[in-house]
Order: structure tokens, then sequence, then C-alpha cells
């Protein structure tokens, strides 16, 4: 009898621990998934913050250092020939939630694609007495694109595809809620999805983004009030740049101020070894939207904590042991680079924070691929050397012969780009790139700005030299210059009025400003020369006729 209860009381025990043994498995997945998600918003480089200056002084220990984590791969900006490459940070990611996200997307309805394209009404940004808002409602910058096509869309948009309704009552989106990671599945309407992703699916053959599109505003809102999650350095490029993660799954890279607003260029400085400016990555998108291009991907000023937003949150060894205090006790760091990443050059913050530029990434090499292209009208980038367009009066008759400007608006976009870059004062245009789907067909994306806005007393004008040897530019182009230089409608005042609704304003200074009223005449000297001495016609592109505007191409001479 005594042997039976035993054996009863075994039995019992045995299946409360077969019990138990199930509920922890049951559990264990959602406390890894709570325990990684607690990691990735309050890890910090050390196990004590506080005494970080301390692991400092010992850059060999390893002591305290968490494990790499991985991060999903978005495409960067490069100012090297391999941009069209993945960028290799030290935060390896898995590419699969954005993947997949855009990639079941791939049967399109013109419905949907038409919806998310959409530009909200003029009616609704007017503002009384904006020069801006009456420059939008002007007829040459209301002209409508063309109807989209499958072809002409970078993404196609499925309806029946929906994201997880649990993420879409997360207004973090971020997956730190009790039901842990969200992936990109269930039932959300295309009106929910992330900004940045809202941005990309508006991409389209003729514009990086639409006019009036109320998303590009919610995105740069995003950039400035969207809490940092991640930061390593990009790798490539002649100057430290960051690559900041958002926890929304979005993600921008931050160029970092160098210079103050009132600082130029030295003049013995060669434009290859100058300083990148984040105000002038900031300013070159706004004067990109008023030029009426949209080919500059959407940028926001940021104030940065260096400690809490780059140090205590970056996993790139590499980068967190460049921090050190000042003797003026502010924190800085530098990095690694090819320029300017030295203690001699470090980036101090006051006492720790720090501006930046924040450009809003395109979208992933591995769903959208670009080419790059080498500028025809490349300088050397040496000391003594000068590039074969610096010595050849007739070099334009050369590139017109040759793919892809021989054909196409290849070589008219070039004129925009050179109109842009002198009204910039940027000299670093040694490439670009263009998105792959749409071949020789689409507008040229003006990457990298960050060297523009150096000298407000000079005007480069060898920058114009691909007008003057060309003599091309388009119509509607033509006319929106002109229509710049007139006092209602002032670049600089435009200018101005713009940059006033950035967070770091006032981005330019009073002479910078001007500079581009004088730096507007002379574009459209140069071009009254070209038509007096060739004709309008041969000079003058008609790319808003019923032709040039159904096939987004101009008609050949």
């Amino acid at each position: 009898m005594i042997l039976f209860r035993k054996f009863r009381v075994l039995i019992l025990m045995v299946f409360l621990i077969a019990c138990s043994m199930h509920i922890m498995i049951d559990l264990l997945p959602k406390l890894e998934r709570r325990s990684s998600s607690a990691c990735s918003c309050s890890h910090t480089p050390s196990e004590e913050p506080q005494n970080w200056a301390k692991h400092r002084a010992k850059p060999g220990s390893e002591s305290g250092w968490p494990n790499k984590h991985t991060l999903r791969i978005l495409q960067d900006f490069s100012n090297e020939p391999n941009s069209n490459l993945s960028s290799h940070s030290l935060e390896k990611i898995t590419v699969g939630e954005r993947s997949e996200a855009l990639k079941r997307f791939e049967q399109l309805t013109g419905d949907e694609k038409r919806h998310a394209t959409r530009d909200s009404t003029l009616k609704n940004a007017v503002v009384k007495g904006s020069r801006l808002s009456a420059l939008f409602e002007h007829p040459l910058y209301t002209r409508p694109l063309p109807a989209l096509t499958d072809e002409d869309t970078l993404f196609n948009v499925n309806t029946d595809i929906r994201f997880d309704p649990k993420a879409a009552e997360n207004p973090e989106w971020n997956g730190e809620g009790k039901d842990g990671d969200y992936a990109p599945t269930g039932e959300m309407s295309s009106d929910s999805y992330p900004n940045w992703l809202r941005f990309h699916i508006g991409i389209n053959r003729y514009e990086l983004y639409s006019r009036h599109n109320p998303v590009i505003d919610a995105m740069l809102k995003d950039l400035v009030s969207q809490r940092i999650t991640s930061v390593a350095m990009k790798s490539g490029g002649t100057q430290l740049k960051l690559i900041m993660t958002f926890q929304n799954y979005g993600q921008a890279l931050f160029k970092p101020m160098k210079q103050t607003r009132e600082q130029e260029t030295p003049p013995d400085f060669f434009y290859f070894s100058d300083f990148e400016r984040h105000n002038a990555e900031i300013a070159a998108y706004h004067l990109d939207r008023i030029l009426d291009f949209r080919r500059v991907p959407p940028v926001t000023g940021r104030l940065v904590n260096m400690t809490k937003e780059i140090r205590d949150v970056t996993r790139d060894k590499k980068l967190w042991r460049t921090f050190f205090i000042s003797p003026a006790n502010n924190i800085c760091f530098y990095g690694e680079c090819s320029y300017y990443c030295s203690t001699e050059h470090a980036l101090c913050g006051k006492p720790d924070q720090i501006e930046g530029s924040l450009a809003a990434f395109l979208p992933d090499l591995s769903l959208a691929k670009r080419r790059t292209w080498r500028n025809p009208w490349r300088r050397s980038y040496h000391k003594r050397k000068k590039a074969e367009w610096e010595v050849d009066p007739d070099y334009c008759e050369e590139v017109k012969q040759t793919p892809p400007y021989d054909s196409g608006t290849r070589l008219l976009d070039i004129m925009d780009m050179t109109i842009f870059d002198f009204l910039m004062g940027n000299m670093d245009r040694h490439h670009y790139e263009t998105f792959e789907k749409f071949g020789n067909e689409t507008f040229i994306i003006h990457l990298d700005n960050g060297r523009g806005f150096g000298k407000h007393s000079h005007d480069e004008l060898s920058i114009l030299v691909p007008l003057s040897q060309c003599c091309r530019v388009r119509k509607s182009t033509h006319l929106r210059l002109q229509l710049l230089a007139k006092e209602e409608f002032k670049l600089s005042a435009l200018m101005e009025e713009s940059l006033q609704t950035d967070t770091l304003t006032p981005i330019l200074i009073r002479p910078h400003l001007e500079a581009m009223d004088r730096r507007l005449r002379l574009v459209l000297q140069v071009l009254a020369d070209c038509i007096e001495k060739e004709g309008y016609s041969n000079v003058v592109e008609d790319d808003q006729g019923t032709e040039g505007l159904n096939t987004g191409t101009v008609p050949q001479r």
C-alpha cells in the first residue's frame, strides 16, 4: 500500500514537471523578444555608461562590449563610384522585413498607385502673403505628369497585401509592444505605412516625390522627432558620415556640423579637400524643390545629443572608441574616414549637443537597383592636371555622340544639374546615379551636395562650362529661371522663406542668399549668349508640348 502511494506521488511529480516545462517553452520566445527589444533600447556600449571615459582610456579592453546584433540593410548615399553597392556598416541586417514588404507589392493596381502619388490640393497649402505658395500656384509649377503605368513606378503596390493591424494600432510602429517585433504582414492599409515607406512607394520615372505630397513633410518631421535606436559609421567617402536608424525602421544619413554659417572655404583649399557642410545638404534640398526638379532626397536638420543618441546607442566599436572629453569639458568624437578624422579635427558638442543634416535613405539596392554614371564633366581631382573638358572647347560635341547623351533627355538632365550646382557653388560632382528600372529615360538623382555653399564671395564659372559648351536647356527650366529672376519671385527670398521651416534655421546667411541671385543672372546671361549665337530653337528644347509631356522625352531635331 505504501509503495502504491509513493508510485502515485512520483507520477504526479513527473506530470507537474512536464507541465512546467511546456509552459516555460511556450513563454521563452516572448521573453527573448522582450529581452532583445529592451536591449536595443537601453543598451550602452559599456556596462557603466557614466564611466565611459575610463573605458576609453583602455582601448584594448573588450569588457562591457555587447555582441553584434543584426539590422536591416538600407541604401545609403555615397560619393564613391561604387555607391550602387549596399552599405557595409558594422551593423549587418536582415533585409527580410523591408525586402519582403516591398517585394510582395509587385502587382500594382492603378488606383492604389495613383493614391500613393496623388498630390494634395494646392489651395490647402496656400499661406496668405507667402511667395513660396504663390510660386507653387504658378502654371509652370502645376503642369501634370504623364499618366503613370507599371513601368513608370519604382514599386508596384498590390492592394491585397496589408501590414499587421497591431502595428497600425501602435503609434511607434517599432516592434517594442507586448507582441514583439512586427513583420509587414496582416491587415493594414497603405495610408498607415511608415512615412519612409510611403516615400519609397511614390518614386516614379519622373520624380522622387510629387510637388505637394504631404508624406514628405511628415517624413521630415519623423527624422526630427523619432527616437534614434542605432548609429554606425558609413563606409567609404572622404569624411565622417553616420547611418542612423529610427524606431519606425527608417534610416537616414547624418552629416555633422563642421563649420559655422559664417565660415567660408579657405582660398587655398582644393575642391576635393573642402569640408562637407550639413547646412549645404539642407539648403540643396530646398533649392531643388524651388527649381521644381525634385531630384534630391528629402533632408532636414536635427540637433543631436552626442551622448544619448550616438555614443550610447552605437555598436560600432571603432566609432565608440573615438569619443573623448575635450579640455573645455565638451563631448567630442572623430570616427574613421579619409580626411578630417583625427583628434585635431574632432566634432565637439556644446557640451554634448551637435547640429547635423539627416537625408532620407533611398530604397535598398536589393529592391531598387541604381546605376552609377561618371559625370562627363568630372574634374581631374588632381593638384596640377586638368580634365579634358577644361582644355578642349569642343568637348561637348564628343559627348553628344556618346550614349546615353546622344538621345533622350540625359544631356538636358546634365544641364539641369550644372545649373543646380552653379547656384550652390558645388564643384564636387564626379558621378551621378539613376534608377536602373527606368533605363535611360529618367531623371538624375542629385546626391551628395555637402560641398555646396562654401564661398558666397566667389562665383566659380568653370561649373557652367557644360552649359556654355553645349548650349542646351529645357524650355521649362529656362522659363522657371526667368521667373525666379523677377522681383516678385526672387530666388533669395523664396529660399529664405523655405529654409525657415527647418528646425535649425537660419540655414544660410544673407551673403549666400544674395550670391544665388547673382549666379542666377549669370546663368541667364550664358543662355542669352547661346541663343544669340545659335538661335532660340537650337538652344531651348521644348519639353512642354504634347509630345514631350506625354512621353517624358525631348523631341529630337
